[in-house]
């Protein structure tokens, strides 16, 4: 303002102060229009104040998004919300990203039944976080019914703007089941891939990992409730092998088996996506995958702890006997 009282032109008072000459005729217009005091202080930025009514109706839009839903949906767009609530699309948008709101998500889950869900959650959390000395811990699991899917057709590249393709349809050439043990201290997979996973696979595989860890050290497996890994021959050979002890998953918790993290990524990053002439050719892709990741094995980090899981399933309980009796 002292520079224009001078008489110099905004073009040089930008030069001479670094700033930008818009910058220079925006405080000119604030001194000219308020004086001193509309320069004194940069005006507030950022969104608006939210008004009392705005408050009400954000309130009103989370109510309906959380508790009811619309009469021919199961669940809220943002076009029938902001129907419903008589406001813009891009309010609705606001207000559900302000809450954490995404209604045209939904994610699986159950409640286990288990009676010992607590005891079985706090010895296995226990594994994870607090592993027993001179021991290693594994995570093992088969996953079955992995199928050789061959498209009808070769699939379109990705190109700039065009997204990767494939048929719909597809040729069925055979199954196999991986099985796999996740070491949680190292990351490390121990596999093998076999046509069917009754028990007497399951004992093939318990052999694979006596004769790939080293002998003399306990051996602790965190496992689902899976009928074959009780099975009566299992056992016996269970005794005959005391340095394996077993570790069931409470029912209905699969997600309590960190190998069922390993099995995601194998399905996303190799086997969803692709095409498989033969049963072979996806053993094949299996095996390289994993070899790949044991050549530099990282273990996934656990950090939830065992009184924070039952915490959170009682709260899930009560939401759900509140549903009954509503």
């Amino acid at each position: 303002m002292l520079l224009a009282a001078d008489g110099w032109l905004n073009d040089a008072i930008a030069v001479e102060l670094h700033i930008n000459v818009k910058s220079v005729g925006l405080w000119r217009r604030r001194y000219a229009e308020g004086g001193y005091e509309a320069i004194e202080k940069d005006r507030p930025r950022g969104s608006p104040e939210r008004t009392v009514l705005g408050t009400l109706i954000e309130k009103e839009v989370v109510r309906l998004t959380t508790q009811e839903k619309p009469h021919n949906a199961t669940h809220w767009s943002i076009r029938t919300m902001a129907a419903a609530a008589n406001i813009s699309t891009n309010s609705v948008r606001r207000i559900w990203k302000r809450n954490g709101l995404r209604p045209h998500l939904i994610e699986t889950f159950k409640v286990s039944n288990d009676p010992n869900f607590a005891a079985k959650v706090t010895d296995i959390v226990g594994l994870y976080l607090n592993p027993p000395v001179n021991a290693l811990v594994f995570s093992a699991d088969e996953r079955s019914q992995i199928q050789a899917l061959e498209r009808t057709q070769l699939s379109l590249p990705l190109t700039k703007g065009h997204a990767a393709t494939r048929t719909h349809d597809y040729q069925r050439n055979g199954t196999t089941t991986l099985f796999a043990a996740l070491c949680v201290l190292t990351g490390h997979v121990i596999s093998t891939c076999m046509p069917r996973h009754r028990h007497q696979e399951w004992i093939r595989f318990l052999r694979l990992i006596d004769r790939e860890t080293p002998p003399g050290v306990e051996l602790h497996l965190i496992i689902d409730n899976y009928a074959t890994h009780k099975h009566a021959k299992v056992q016996a050979w269970l005794k005959r092998h005391p340095r394996f002890h077993l570790h069931f998953t409470p029912t209905s918790a699969s997600w309590l088996n960190m190998v069922e993290r390993f099995f995601r990524d194998i399905t996303e990053k190799r086997i969803r996506r692709d095409s498989f002439d033969s049963v072979d050719v996806l053993i094949a892709a299996i095996n390289d995958y994993i070899a790949k990741h044991n050549d530099a094995p990282a273990p996934f980090i656990w950090t939830a702890k065992a009184k924070d899981i039952l915490a959170k399933v009682m709260r899930a309980r009560a939401a759900l006997d509140k549903g009954r009796s509503a």
